[in-house]
């Protein structure tokens, strides 16, 4: 069986030329077959004259360009015309006048520069051949000739709407790219975010709680060596990470999922903030991206309380309902900033943007009595 797919990648991949070939000869092998000549374009009005030896050089003229009608579009457009008027003012008529209305499109579509100049040398041309042939004594009038120009120009018209066609084609392709590269930068930044914040910062609290824990080497020993841990987990998370923009990359790099919330919450504790973590539910099976924005909103929380409400009293608290999971995380407003790094003002207003693309909501603000508390709401819908 042939495979015609095969065959169109092996057609596309030769010169453009050699695929234009086949065109022009066709057209031209056409134009010397007596039964198929009798039904040519005949402008002017003179009298058919019988084909002869200067016949198929002016078919040759005429038609041959057209192997470049593609590659060089004006120098064919100038050598059909020109055959073109030699077969009309000879008298010839053949079919190869049908090469010119094909180049006429092709030279529209294809010419890259000095289009407009190139159609004005055009209307030149064609009124010196209307100037040639009434010279020769042609008997057609004025309206044939403003019909036939009228027929060639709907012929520029269409390779210029082509030609636009094609270009707005590639600008929305490009669009398209740069929208996508756009997303995916935005993704990865997130998840840069996510990632080195919350590692940095715990980092950060660790180490400045070593700092007063220079007598007693037992304390100091146990805060160092988590300081090391998180510092090798962050460099395990970014592995991860920018293995997304390796693209010889095998499997996809791995996601958080919920059931890592313990190990993060886990984590925070040893930074020395005092959570409590509560789960009432279970997740199903293959919840998708929720799965990753519900540790994503832990995260980031956790984080900005290690940031700014350093030993105060957390809570998380996550419930796995039906069709939903709901997440909410707060601390009582008791403990007191830490040296970290500056924030980009990303984090909230990431995870708003990522619960929001799932149809979910996400709130976050003082509550009364003091303190932080971040809600999210998160549809899930199995993939399993």
């Amino acid at each position: 069986m042939i495979d015609t797919g095969h065959l169109a990648q092996r057609w596309r991949r030769l010169p453009v030329p050699l695929r234009d070939a086949p065109l022009a000869l066709l057209l031209a092998a056409a134009a010397l077959v007596p039964e198929v000549n009798s039904n040519g374009t005949q402008i002017g009005g003179l009298p058919t004259r019988p084909m002869d030896l200067l016949t198929v050089a002016v078919v040759a003229l005429e038609c041959l360009p057209l192997v470049v009608r593609r590659r060089w579009p004006a120098l064919s457009l100038a050598l059909v015309f020109l055959g073109f008027a030699a077969d009309q003012v000879l008298g010839y008529h053949t079919v190869a006048g049908t090469a010119l209305p094909i180049a006429l499109l092709s030279t529209a579509a294809h010419l890259e520069h000095h289009r407009r100049t190139t159609a004005v040398l055009a209307s030149a041309a064609y009124v010196l051949m209307v100037i040639a042939l009434t010279l020769r004594g042609a008997p057609e009038g004025v309206l044939g000739y403003v019909t036939f120009y009228l027929a060639l120009a709907l012929a520029w018209g269409a390779g210029v709407w082509l030609r636009q066609s094609r270009v707005a084609e590639v600008e929305r392709r490009l669009h398209v790219a740069d929208a996508a590269r756009a997303t995916e930068r935005t993704r990865i930044a997130g998840e840069l975010h996510d990632v080195v914040t919350h590692h940095v910062t715990a980092m950060v609290v660790q180490a400045e709680a070593a700092r007063y824990l220079t007598a007693q080497p037992d304390r100091l020993d146990q805060t160092l060596t988590i300081v090391t841990e998180t510092g090798r987990k962050a460099i395990s998370d970014l592995r991860h990470l920018l293995d997304l923009l390796d693209p010889d990359q095998g499997p996809r790099a791995r996601t958080p999922t919920v059931g890592e919330l313990h190990d993060l919450v886990e984590q925070t504790r040893r930074a020395g903030q005092p959570v409590e973590f509560t789960e009432e539910g279970r997740p199903p099976a293959g919840i998708g991206s929720a799965e990753m924005i519900v540790y994503r909103v832990v995260q980031e929380s956790l984080t900005n309380a290690l940031k700014h409400a350093h030993g105060s009293s957390t809570t998380v608290d996550v419930r796995h309902g039906e069709g939903e999971i709901a997440v909410e995380i707060g601390t009582d407003g008791t403990g007191s900033a830490v040296a970290s790094p500056g924030g980009s003002g990303r984090g909230l207003a990431g995870l708003r943007e990522r619960v929001g693309v799932l149809g979910g909501e996400f709130s976050a603000g003082h509550r009364d009595g003091g303190g932080f508390v971040v809600r999210a709401r998160i549809p899930v819908q199995s993939t399993s």
